[in-house]
């Protein structure tokens, strides 16, 4: 048996104590615990504690240490339950404590992955222009469970989904405002894909976007003919007649852009001469 013969405050941590012990050899320091432990094990001067006692104590104040840990770890964002054990192992707790700091934490309702998933979808879609394929895959890789996925995608209509790759495509359609309509789609289905987009509403975007360039007032097409020919023209305006004609209109077609858009921009080239 061993009592306590000194109880004193942390200077950098108020709400932490040493205790000191006499085991009978003289006083010496034995640990530390945090004020709620303080209370609910009575600690005071003269209090005699045996081994059980001691290791009581110190399981309960690792475990507040650990609850602490997670508050601080959740205070930033909502986290999946995965997340919370990988950052206690991160941070050495021991696995042992790990069970009882989720179960305080889920009695606590800071740790509900039905919640968690809802709320990371949510902001997926309002801050991302990520499809629901690659959604899905980063609450797999939180350690979501597939039916709670599933369920909390349901939020991501088909409405809102064509909406988000519809600006996406947008976007994409801008950067490659010098290739040809053909190109301009397969880049387009290219990236939708790889953002997670499935192939129903890639085909419901491509109608959209097919329907807007039938305006007859929009020329981008030929704009980009132009570049393109340009460039074509300065690798082989070293040929003549047929032949010139043959590799421009070979390195055109390639490049996506119909006959006779090709032929009108040789034409052209032949004004300029």
């Amino acid at each position: 048996m061993a009592y306590i013969t000194k109880i004193t405050t942390q200077q950098k941590n108020k709400e932490r104590y040493n205790v000191f012990i006499d085991y009978g050899k003289g006083e010496e320091y034995a640990f530390s615990v945090n004020q709620d432990v303080l209370i609910k094990f009575h600690l005071k001067k003269g209090l005699e504690l045996d081994e059980l006692d001691l290791t009581e104590i110190q399981f309960e104040d690792d475990i507040k240490k650990a609850l602490n840990q997670a508050l601080v770890f959740l205070s930033y964002r909502m986290r999946s339950e995965k997340e919370i054990v990988a950052h206690l192992k991160s941070k050495e707790v021991d696995d042992q404590v790990i069970p009882d700091i989720i179960h305080k934490l889920k009695s606590l309702n800071y740790v509900d992955d039905l919640e968690f998933a809802q709320a990371y979808v949510k902001t997926q879609i309002n801050t991302s222009s990520k499809g629901p394929g690659i959604i899905k895959q980063e609450l797999i890789e939180k350690g979501v469970s597939r039916d709670i996925i599933e369920s909390s995608l349901a939020l991501f209509s088909k409405e809102d989904q064509v909406e988000t790759a519809l600006k996406l495509t947008t976007k994409i359609q801008k950067k490659a405002n010098k290739v040809s309509k053909i190109q301009q789609k397969q880049k387009t289905e290219e990236m939708l894909m790889r953002k997670g987009f499935s192939w129903d509403v890639i085909q419901i975007v491509n109608e959209e976007v097919a329907t807007d360039d039938d305006d007859p007032e929009k020329d981008e097409e030929w704009e980009a003919v132009q570049y393109q020919g340009r460039k074509a023209h300065s690798r082989y305006k070293k040929y003549e007649g047929w032949e010139y004609e043959q590799k421009m209109k070979q390195a055109l077609y390639r490049k996506g852009f119909s006959m006779d858009l090709i032929s009108r921009f040789i034409e052209l080239m032949k004004e300029e001469e």
